[in-house]
């Protein structure tokens, strides 16, 4: 799970408000997803009914979750999931584009993105049966050889998939989200809406402006546990942005914190120092697979790939009790003076 402080700034001065009225902000908020979700449109007048347009979205966001949730038993995923043929099964053409989009960011990080972590994900309690036990050494093994991008095989033009053997799980947590979003935000498009913002469990991807008529801003949690600041305001404009961190969902054994983040090259949660990552791109999917994916990676590889890949990207990293901060030259343009 990612989250972020939303920080909206959308006031105007009052003599200004007076002469010249700004266009009403419009907020939708709902439930998908297992998290929360919320949608601000800045306009004078919405295209359609308000109770329409909220139909719409949780019609959208429902039906990304009866393809890709893995707590759904009747999800497509879930079925699949299920499914012990390593024969065709055919797919939705969304869940092949998720896929798809999956397989190349695991190219790219050497694997250390890969969504055929579900089995690790599920041993060390943190798929839909909740059961925080740090793991043996033979379990953790077993686990392991089970994954790898590498045994799901894609056919796009069917589309259909296979699985080298049956017991591939397939997780889409650190993806599905920001494809959510995307989907999202591209029916606001479709409706001519130049001006809005969409986040679903921290994902985010922004249009225009607010009503300041400046570039939608937002707040950067601190990456600590237990506690909320912001550390860094970004300026979005017609771009998404997305964080991995370890300092939220994890669970403590022995006085180990075992973070949700698994590294699916070594079977075992990040134990880096690298403390949370974040990545803009005009794609919420991928920002949302790109920050775990760098996660994982860690400060150095992670930012090295980053660089290598042309990101906007931004790395938080404990150092001797305090955090030190790591920008990729784009990531540090959309900073807000502070």
């Amino acid at each position: 799970m990612r989250y972020f402080l939303l920080s909206v700034i959308c006031f105007l001065p009052l003599a200004s408000c007076q002469s010249e009225r700004p266009p009403a902000l419009h907020e939708f908020t709902g439930l998908s997803m297992g998290t929360s979700w919320s949608v601000k449109i800045n306009a004078e007048t919405l295209p359609l009914p308000r109770q329409q347009l909220k139909s719409q979205f949780d019609a959208i966001l429902d039906r990304v979750n009866g393809e890709m949730s893995t707590y759904l038993p009747e999800s497509e995923l879930s079925i699949i999931n299920a499914a012990h043929s390593t024969g065709p099964i055919p797919v939705s053409r969304s869940l092949m584009q998720v896929l798809e989009a999956a397989r190349e960011i695991s190219r790219l990080t050497r694997g250390g993105f890969d969504v055929t972590v579900g089995p690790l994900v599920n041993l060390w309690g943190f798929g839909p049966e909740q059961d925080f036990t740090v793991p043996g050494e033979e379990q953790i093994d077993a686990a392991l050889r089970l994954a790898g991008y590498e045994y799901l095989r894609l056919d796009p033009a069917a589309p259909a998939l296979k699985k080298a053997h049956g017991g591939i799980q397939i997780d889409l947590s650190a993806i599905a989200k920001g494809y959510g979003v995307d989907r999202v935000a591209d029916y606001l498009d479709s409706l001519q809406l130049n001006n809005y913002l969409v986040e679903i469990g921290g994902e985010i991807r922004a249009r225009g402006v607010n009503r300041k008529q400046a570039p939608w801003q937002i707040g950067i949690e601190q990456p600590v546990a237990g506690q909320r600041g912001v550390q860094r305001i970004i300026k979005l404009d017609n771009m998404a942005m997305a964080t991995s961190g370890d300092y939220r969902n994890f669970f403590e054994q022995d006085g180990i914190r075992y973070s949700h983040t698994i590294d699916p090259r070594t079977g075992r949660p990040v134990t880096l120092d690298l403390a949370s990552v974040t990545v803009l791109h005009p794609s919420a999917m991928l920002a949302d697979a790109w920050a775990t994916g760098l996660l994982v990676l860690g400060p150095e590889q992670g930012y090295a790939t980053a660089l290598e890949n042309g990101l906007d990207a931004y790395f938080i990293v404990h150092h001797d009790k305090v955090f030190r901060e790591k920008f990729t030259p784009g990531f540090e343009a959309g900073i807000v003076a502070e």
